[in-house]
Order: structure tokens, then C-alpha cells, then sequence
């Protein structure tokens, strides 16, 4: 098997191992149904380096149990029922344009996680670069089979599901065109339920699936710990201000500390190498400064390196 077996397309993108982590800003409803504040996101997003961001989409009839629309709650916008409230956090057609432009504008894709099927099709009208299939929707054969019927790779959250769950999940995708991901949908989640060593689980057990992480923790050193265990894609929630209104703000980071997460995962992928041993020339210098005993191969090599460095002889 060889790696190209294990790479997917994102847009424009390809995805799994040998190639640069796929970044993407989980923008999710931390917009809170405010345009202005979902362009900010993305910014925040396209100035940090990364390469997505992701949004949700519902249908609030559909993905609302029935008993729970006429619920009042309290909101930044009033008292209002809980089906009203579904709908304000939902962006329409046009707000979709809006946002398809903008994300042109900045140079950088933009995808969704839809929750039903009326929001695939929705989500269709845009060429948009995958599909993400929430840990929560990972059970929702119907979806889906939907979401395959696109031919658009499919990125699969695998939180609160159990292994049975993830391989019938797979085998209704197909393996061919997703990107699995490890996650624990608790958020905040804690550092000892993160069980970031499932990342090599799944490659184990899914060899040709590029394998990646969606993190809901809180701080950055875990995250950047998955792209060392070898995640292809990486996701985490964005906010403008963790304390803003919204389930999801508490879990998500803010610009400053996004920049750093971006800025530190293509430090790390760069210096994770091939794995093969070698001597670099940098080394050269502090070799024969420092070591008293000379091994064979270290002087072949250093002779070797010598060498490269002449000219040719005319």
C-alpha cells in the first residue's frame, strides 16, 4: 500500500499523510445568526493561516423534537420559544451567498455540517469542497447515504460513538472518500477523556482513511499533541470572546490563541522529517568540534557531505 491511497480531496486540497495538516475554524453558530459576526470569524480564521472554516445548517423543524419548539427561553434577543430561536441562529440562502462571497474574498473554503437532509440539498446549491458528518448525526444512515449520493468526500466525527457504530457508519459512506475523525463530544472536554492514542487506533484500523482530530477542549496543547500522533486534519471551534452567549463559546478558541495553534501545527509537521536517520551538514561543525572518537560510518559521512560540497573537477 502506498500512501497516495490514503489521500482525499478537499477542494482543491489533497488531505492525509505527506501533506500539510487541513486546518479548519469550526465557526459552527458562534456567529449567533449575526452576519457581521461570522465575517469577523472569518477573518480571524484567514489571518491565522488556516485553510476552512465550517459552519452548521439545520432545518429547525426537522432537527427540533416537536415538544421542545413551544418552550420559552431567555436570549440576547428576548424571551422567545425555543423553534424561534432555532431560526434566528440560521443563516437563509442569501446569507450563504454572503458568506460563499466573503470566504472568496479572503481566500479561504468554506463547508458545513448539515443536519438533515433538506440541508444537504441546500447546501448543494454552493461547491463547497466536503461535507462534515457530526458525531451526533453519526447513527443517521439516511443522512448519510444522502451525504455519499453527493460524491463529495466526507469528513466523520466518530465522538460518543462506540467502534461498532463507527465501522457501520463507514461501511454506509464507504471508506473510498472520507477522512475520520477522532473526537470526545464533551465541551469543554477533559484532558483525561480525550484519548488522543485513538488516532493511532484508527489508522490501525482503517489504513487507506486519512485519519484527523476535532478537538472541544479547552487550551492548545492537545490539540497540537494529535498533529504529532500523525492528524491529517485538525478542527476546532473559533469565537470571537469566550464569553460571549452560545453552548459552544466556552469550548472554542479565540484570534490570539488560534494564530498561536496555526502558527505551532506547521511548526510541528515541519519537524517531524521522514523518520529516516541522517547527518545533516549543520551537524558537521559541533561533530568535529565535540567528538573525541570518530566512528567509521560518521567519518564516511562527514567525507561524503566533504565531498558534495566541492566542485566538480573539469
Amino acid at each position: 500500500m502506498t500512501s497516495t491511497t490514503r489521500l482525499r480531496a478537499l477542494g482543491d486540497r489533497l488531505v492525509g499523510p505527506g501533506r500539510p495538516v487541513y486546518v479548519t475554524g469550526e465557526i459552527g453558530i458562534n456567529h449567533n445568526g449575526d452576519l457581521e459576526n461570522a465575517f469577523r470569524l472569518i477573518d480571524a480564521a484567514a489571518d491565522a493561516g488556516c485553510d476552512a472554516v465550517k459552519f452548521q445548517k439545520r432545518t429547525p423543524e426537522i432537527c427540533t423534537p416537536r415538544d421542545q419548539w413551544d418552550i420559552e427561553r431567555d436570549t440576547p434577543w428576548g424571551r422567545m420559544t425555543y423553534i424561534a430561536y432555532r431560526h434566528r441562529v440560521e443563516f437563509d440562502e442569501d446569507g450563504y451567498r454572503a458568506i460563499d462571497a466573503y470566504c472568496a474574498k479572503r481566500g479561504i473554503a468554506w463547508f458545513a455540517s448539515p443536519w438533515d437532509i433538506e440541508s444537504v440539498a441546500f447546501l448543494e446549491k454552493f461547491d463547497v469542497p466536503c461535507y462534515k458528518v457530526a458525531s451526533a448525526s453519526l447513527t443517521d444512515d439516511e443522512l448519510l447515504r444522502a451525504l455519499r449520493a453527493t460524491g463529495r468526500t466526507v469528513v466523520l466525527s466518530t465522538g460518543m460513538s462506540t467502534p461498532k457504530q463507527i465501522r457501520h457508519a463507514v461501511e454506509v459512506l464507504g471508506s473510498d472518500n472520507i477522512v475520520l475523525c477522532h473526537a470526545t463530544s464533551t465541551y469543554p472536554a477533559k484532558a483525561e477523556e480525550l484519548n488522543l492514542r485513538m488516532i493511532h487506533t484508527l489508522q490501525a484500523e482503517y489504513p487507506n482513511v486519512p485519519i484527523g482530530y476535532s478537538g472541544h477542549e479547552t487550551g492548545l496543547q492537545t490539540t497540537l499533541a494529535a498533529v504529532a500522533l500523525g492528524a491529517a486534519f485538525v478542527e476546532r471551534h473559533i469565537t470571537l470572546d469566550r464569553a460571549m452567549w452560545g453552548s459552544d463559546q466556552a469550548a472554542s478558541v479565540e484570534p490570539q490563541g488560534l494564530t498561536r495553534l496555526v502558527r505551532d501545527i506547521r511548526t510541528i509537521e515541519e519537524s517531524l522529517g521522514d523518520g529516516v536517520k541522517k547527518v545533516y551538514a549543520s551537524e558537521l561543525g559541533p561533530m568535529k568540534k565535540l567528538r573525541r572518537v570518530a566512528g567509521v560510518v560518521a567519518e564516511a559521512e562527514a567525507a561524503g557531505a566533504a565531498a558534495d560540497r566541492e566542485p566538480a573537477a573539469v
